[in-house]
């Protein structure tokens, strides 16, 4: 079975208490990574780090690049923590450090409407409140699927044989996956 396929097949939850420790949430911006992360975190407990928090300022600069690899490196060290967001620089450490890898490969006009919904709001994973849609965030929309996408199911590929991977294909999937999984861990 192609690993592109393998998202339909795995998303019966084994639990996370014996399964999932370490975990990373990817997918094109406004595929719905950070609301899915937010309720993860509620229902297992799991510490959880936002990328874009880490790496942005509320200024709108951002730290450097080894300050922002030693919070991974750190991270990595604990025993459990959930990290949401894509940063396809750093995917391939993470993805070595992980034991769960959770894709969100969800259509274009979806993640361009979950882009549009944010504006206007303050959201707590990221440190400022999105006024308007800048022209560069829309560009990444409009790319990941042709140009970054074929990158990360690479990665899948090469590191399938050691992790559990999830691949969602619609939002609705995610949430009944995460109904299984908190009727798996609350009987």
């Amino acid at each position: 079975m192609s690993i592109e396929a393998y998202g339909r097949t795995s998303l019966k939850s084994k639990g996370y208490k014996n399964n999932m420790k370490k975990i990373i949430i990817i997918g094109c911006p406004g595929a719905g990574k950070s609301y899915f992360a937010k309720k993860l975190h509620k229902v297992t407990g799991i510490p959880l780090y936002h990328l874009d928090m880490l790496w942005h300022k509320p200024d709108k600069t951002h730290i450097s690049r080894p300050e922002f690899d030693e919070i991974l490196q750190k991270i990595f060290q604990e025993e459990s923590w959930i990290m949401d967001g894509d940063f396809s620089r750093t995917m391939e450490t993470r993805m070595q450090a992980c034991d769960t890898v959770i894709l969100f490969d969800l259509p274009y006009e979806i993640c361009m409407k979950g882009i549009k919904e944010r504006e206007g709001t303050k959201r707590d994973d990221m440190p400022w409140e999105v006024a308007e849609t800048d022209t560069m965030l829309l560009n990444e929309v409009r790319n990941y699927i042709p140009q970054q996408l074929p990158k990360v199911y690479q990665l899948l590929r090469m590191y399938q044989q050691n992790r559990e991977i999830i691949i969602f294909k619609t939002r609705d999937e995610a949430e009944n996956w995460l109904q299984t999984l908190k009727k798996d861990n609350n009987p």
